[in-house]
C-alpha cells in the first residue's frame, strides 16, 4: 500500500486569476506531491495588472473553514500569506496553537507588486506579535523587510540588520529575497536569498533573470518551503529545493496576462 501523502494548509487569499494566493499555493503543494488544503482569507478583485480591492473574511468564517480540516485529517505544514486584518491574525495564530501544528511559514504579506496595500498597520503590528513567535520560518520580501523592520534596505548589511530587528521582534528564523536589491536588478546580477536561522547565516544564489513573470514568486516560494518541512527536509534544504523550484518556474513561465503574468507551477 503507498504511503498517504503530506498535507499542506494554506491560509491566504484568493486571487481569482491564478496567478498568486491560495491557487498557487495548492499548484505547488501538488508539484512537491503534497495534498493540498486552503483557508480564503480575503476574496480579492485582481488579475496580472494590478489589485482593485477586496472583501475580508472574520474570524467566524476563517475558523468555520479551518476546524474541519482539523478534524479530518493530520496537517503536517501550514503557509500563511496574505492576512489582511487583525482578527484574522489572532484566530489564525489561536488555530495554530490550538491544533498544535508544526512547519509554520509565515509569509508576512504587506503590499502587491502594483502597490495596493494587503494589511492594515494595525494588522502588520499583530502580525508581529502572534505569528511571528509561532513561525519556523518567515519569509519577506525587500519591500516587506522594510516594513517590518522600519529600515531602508540598500545592501548586504542592511539585509543583515533587518533579519537581526526581526529576528528581535519574535521571528526565529528568517528568509530574506534578495530580488529586489539593486545589484540584482541592475542586470547581470545574482538573485541572492538570506536565511538566518539564529546566529548563522545561509545563502542561497541564482542568476538574476530579466522578466516580467514574477506574480506569485512569494506565495509559491514559501508553499514550497512548507511542503519541503512536511516532506521531513531540514530548513535549509527545503529552502533550496524551493529556490530552485522558483527559479525555474520563473525561467519557463508562459506570457500570460497584459502584467506581471503568473509563473509556471
Amino acid at each position: 500500500m503507498s504511503e498517504s501523502p503530506k498535507v499542506c494548509l494554506t491560509i491566504a487569499g484568493l486571487d481569482p486569476s491564478g496567478g498568486a494566493g491560495i491557487i498557487a499555493d495548492i499548484k505547488t503543494f501538488r508539484a512537491f506531491g503534497c495534498f493540498p488544503t486552503a483557508a480564503v482569507t480575503s476574496l480579492t478583485f485582481q488579475n496580472t495588472v494590478g489589485v482593485f480591492g477586496a472583501e475580508h473574511q472574520t474570524a467566524t468564517t476563517l475558523r468555520g473553514q479551518v476546524e474541519p480540516i482539523f478534524e479530518d485529517y493530520k496537517v503536517d505544514a501550514v503557509k500563511t500569506g496574505m492576512l489582511p486584518t487583525q482578527e484574522i491574525i489572532v484566530e489564525t495564530a489561536r488555530l495554530i496553537t490550538f491544533a498544535e501544528l508544526k512547519n509554520i511559514v509565515v509569509d508576512p504579506v504587506v503590499r502587491s507588486t502594483s502597490g495596493f496595500d494587503l494589511i492594515e498597520e494595525e494588522a502588520l503590528r499583530a502580525l508581529i506579535a502572534n505569528l511571528f513567535p509561532l513561525a519556523d520560518l518567515i519569509t519577506p520580501n525587500i519591500p516587506e523587510a522594510e516594513r517590518i523592520a522600519e529600515i531602508t534596505i540598500s545592501n548586504e548589511a542592511d539585509i543583515r540588520n533587518a533579519a537581526r530587528i526581526m529576528q528581535s521582534l519574535g521571528a526565529r528564523n528568517v528568509l530574506i529575497k534578495g530580488g529586489h536589491l539593486p545589484s540584482a536588478e541592475s542586470g547581470g546580477g545574482k538573485a541572492i536569498d538570506y536565511l538566518f536561522i539564529g546566529e548563522s547565516v545561509e545563502t542561497f544564489e541564482s542568476d538574476f533573470i530579466e522578466t516580467t513573470s514574477t506574480h506569485g514568486t512569494g506565495c509559491t516560494l514559501s508553499a514550497a518551503i512548507a511542503a519541503g518541512l512536511a516532506l521531513g527536509f531540514d530548513l535549509v534544504e527545503a529552502v533550496g529545493r524551493a529556490k530552485e523550484f522558483v527559479t525555474e518556474a520563473i525561467r519557463t513561465a508562459p506570457k500570460l496576462g497584459k502584467g506581471s503574468s503568473p509563473i509556471n507551477i
